[in-house]
Parts: C-alpha cells; sequence; structure tokens
C-alpha cells in the first residue's frame, strides 16, 4: 500500500509507512498487570546505535514526515530500528 496509494492518489495525497524495530514502551505500560524488566546493557549494546529506541525515535519520523520538509517525499517505508535490520541477529 505504501507504494500504490501515491501511485493512485498523488499528487495529491502522499503515503509513507514506518517500520519500527525494537522501542521501548515500558514508560507507557503503567497499567501492565507486572512490573516490566528493565532493560540491560547488553539489550541496548547489540543495537548498532547503542541503544533500544523510544517512543519519542518514531514521533520524530512522523513529526518530519507531516512537515512541509517531506513535502517532496511519498512511497517510503523508513525503517527505525537502530540499525538491527543490517545486523539481522538478535543476542538472547
Amino acid at each position: 500500500m505504501t507504494h500504490a496509494l501515491p501511485m493512485s492518489l498523488g499528487p495529491d495525497v502522499r503515503a509513507n509507512s514506518i517500520s519500527p524495530g525494537w522501542i521501548d514502551v515500558s514508560a507507557w505500560q503503567a497499567h501492565a498487570p507486572s512490573e516490566p524488566q528493565p532493560l540491560s546493557a547488553a539489550d541496548h549494546n547489540q543495537h548498532p546505535s547503542g541503544r533500544v529506541g523510544t517512543p519519542d525515535d518514531v514521533a520524530a519520523m512522523v513529526a518530519y514526515l507531516v512537515s512541509p520538509e517531506a513535502r517532496f517525499v511519498t512511497g517510503q517505508n523508513f525503517v527505525i530500528d537502530g540499525g538491527m535490520t543490517r545486523k539481522m541477529i538478535y543476542e538472547d
């Protein structure tokens, strides 16, 4: 759909997608049935970026995509995963 919608609806409509990787949402889980386990240094260090993602990382891409600066961007998928797609191996 990310590729088809801009072809069908452009130029009036732009369509992009975001594919997030490991995003730590534990701060949003205040009403979770059990206390979330804190992330370890190994969890962060396995990412080429050196850390697990946050909701703010995804929000920053959304803010860019809805801004006038992105008016020429359409039909794209943005992977926000700290480089893990390229690494392709998660530690145990």
